[in-house]
């Protein structure tokens, strides 16, 4: 029997495994997608080994010349994967022994598909998060852009779907720049834990040839080794923080695609989606609906899931590793590529998006935005809050009766609830007035919002030099490691 035909572990059993067996242990439909970064990381093992003279230098040169024919191959899509072998690494071996002969045999030496398969999904997050954060930086500024356009398109804010106060339109934008700077920090800060490198961890306990964990790290371009063997092969906290990161994340663009879905409605009207962004309805042929908005907020449910069953799949599993753990993949594969899509469309879906400013100004008319500034303003004038939230209330429900707004009433009727109010009480509250009044900081001033944006700007680059700057430094890593 070839070893096309063989399982990696075949010896110890006297007759091969049904065929219903490796059909059901069959991980390649997942873990396919690692071909790249398994093969990268058999050249720096197999480099390794060579320099520790753990295999001779000619066979380890050689088996690392037919694994950068195999990485090209990979790279230009020509690679030719067996369906009938269980998953990718014995594809990798397989076809570097029938290219090279018996010299690819050598290739496992001194490690175990344990860490193996754990440094291929670790190099394939790492890209991941710096591919996420690129997107994220390119959504805020958008965001930005946008806000800095509308510092002074006033419209509700909203408490309990409700009018609340005043504010601008740029400051309603900033708030979402904000959360998704701190998905960013997220997945940066993950990246710290995620790039450390298991090859060297063997199947559990480490291995008694004399290798150089430190040489395989450094050519893979992973800031240290792992620290315990046991945990190494175990460990899928990198891949549950990763799903993680991306739920928060997709909970947030959720958040944003219900907004949207509100504001093109013609209850609110605030904003017209672009025919880009819109389909219509197979019957209605005036329907314009928000589909791709409504599939971002549907998408969420995916990323949630894959949380879920990444957690379900780890709990309770004694040390260290168990045959569960190759379900994780599929999850977190599912929640990068429902992530970076859902990024990729929702910037160009707010660049396009055109904001009705009259209908939002109209919109701050109704619900009595205005009421908590002149409840501040009888404080001002020397009266507790709480009598002023009593007397303001009582000037809401006489203006609800009477069918007029606060700064509607006259002077007469504002004093049978406070002598303390008068004209200047009305100047006081105009909705204007009461925008540029919350100049707190981190408040919908407008002077305020350009200081935000200034800020976001500053730690959007601060992300941004990160990024580039480790994408740029992995590109030179597998520059080195194809020489």
């Amino acid at each position: 029997m070839s070893m096309s035909e063989k399982q990696l572990w075949s010896g110890r059993f006297a007759e091969g495994p049904s065929q219903m067996t490796l059909s059901f242990t069959s991980s390649l439909s997942i873990d396919a997608k690692l071909a790249w970064y398994d093969i990268a990381g058999s050249i720096a093992h197999a480099k390794m080994l060579s320099a520790q003279g753990i295999v001779p230098p000619e066979e380890g040169e050689g088996i690392a010349e037919g694994l950068k024919q195999l990485l090209k191959e990979v790279e230009q899509g020509d690679l030719d994967i067996s369906e009938d072998l269980e998953d990718i690494h014995t594809n990798v071996e397989s076809l570097l022994t029938e290219r090279i002969g018996d010299a690819g045999k050598r290739l496992h030496t001194a490690r175990s598909r344990n860490d193996q398969v754990s440094t291929d999904l670790r190099m394939f997050v790492r890209d991941a998060i710096l591919e996420t954060v690129a997107l994220l930086l390119d959504v805020q500024s958008t965001l930005m852009e946008r806000a800095e356009e509308e510092l002074e398109t006033m419209m509700p804010g909203f408490t309990h779907m409700q009018h609340a106060q005043p504010v601008s339109l740029g400051f309603h934008l900033m708030a979402h720049v904000f959360r998704l700077q701190r998905d960013a920090e997220r997945f940066l800060d993950a990246y710290k834990r995620v790039n450390q490198c298991p090859l060297g961890a063997g199947a559990l306990a480490g291995t008694g040839h004399h290798i150089d964990r430190e040489l395989t790290s450094m050519a893979l371009g992973f800031d240290r080794p792992t620290d315990n063997a046991m945990d190494t092969v175990s460990d899928r906290d990198f891949a549950l923080e990763f799903a993680y990161a991306c739920t928060q994340t997709m909970v947030h663009l959720s958040g944003m695609g219900e907004e949207l879905v509100l504001w093109t409605s013609p209850e609110f009207g605030f904003a017209e989606m672009s025919d880009a962004f819109a389909t219509g309805s197979s019957i209605m042929p005036q329907k314009k609906n928000p589909d791709v908005a409504e599939l971002i907020r549907g998408r969420s449910s995916l990323a949630i899931g894959n949380l879920m069953q990444l957690l379900t799949l780890m709990k309770g599993l004694p040390l260290s590793y168990n045959r569960d753990m190759q379900e994780d993949k599929g999850s977190v594969f599912s929640s990068y590529e429902t992530l970076t899509s859902c990024l990729y469309v929702i910037g160009p879906m707010y660049h396009a998006l055109a904001f009705d400013r009259e209908r939002m100004k109209n919109a701050c008319a109704n619900g009595f935005l205005n009421a908590t500034d002149l409840a501040d303003h009888l404080v001002q004038r020397g009266m507790p809050f709480r009598q002023a939230h009593e007397v303001v209330g009582a000037a809401v429900r006489f203006s609800v009766k009477e069918g007029k707004t606060l700064e509607s009433l006259s002077v007469a009727e504002l004093k049978q609830f406070s002598e303390l109010l008068d004209q200047g009480s009305l100047d006081h509250i105009s909705l204007e007035a009461c925008l540029h009044r919350r100049s707190s900081p981190g408040g919908t001033a407008p002077e305020q919002v350009t200081i935000q944006i200034g800020t976001a700007r500053q730690k959007a680059k601060g992300h941004e030099a990160e990024c580039y700057g480790e994408i740029a430094r992995l590109e030179k890593v597998w520059d080195d490691l194809r020489q």
